[in-house]
């Protein structure tokens, strides 16, 4: 059976972390995602998978708004996480970002995008 909890150890809250992520990570974007990423390298060990979403306040005014694209991105994590770790391997630290200030209007499409990033990662 297949794990689709997002546990409070994968969650990415650490400010030491994230400012690791900034100042090593990978930038990688399709369509309105982008995200950054960082692997397990002895330079910057990591222990487990840690995963973050963030959405711009300069797009989105009304919190509300930034509260549901986050939902929207964790819940897409939380369901294609095998693929998400098939592409970007084990032990990575990701923070996820919207980028377009256009409100998605289906989960879906959100998902579409989601599963082509991860997908376009795999082959590079």
């Amino acid at each position: 059976m297949t794990n689709f909890k997002y546990p409070r150890a994968e969650k990415l809250k650490k400010n030491n972390e994230i400012s690791l992520l900034f100042e090593k990570g990978k930038w990688r974007s399709n369509g309105n995602l982008r995200i950054i990423i960082l692997k397990d390298k002895p330079a910057a060990p990591i222990e487990s998978t840690k995963f973050a979403v963030s959405v711009s306040k300069k797009f989105f005014k009304k919190a509300v708004h930034r509260n549901r694209i986050k939902r929207l991105l964790r819940e897409c994590y939380r369901l294609n996480k095998n693929l998400f770790k098939e592409s970007f391997g084990d032990k990575t630290m990701a923070m996820l970002f919207w980028v377009s200030p256009e409100m998605p209007d289906r989960f879906q499409e959100v998902e579409e995008q989601f599963i082509k990033l991860c997908k376009s990662q795999k082959g590079s």
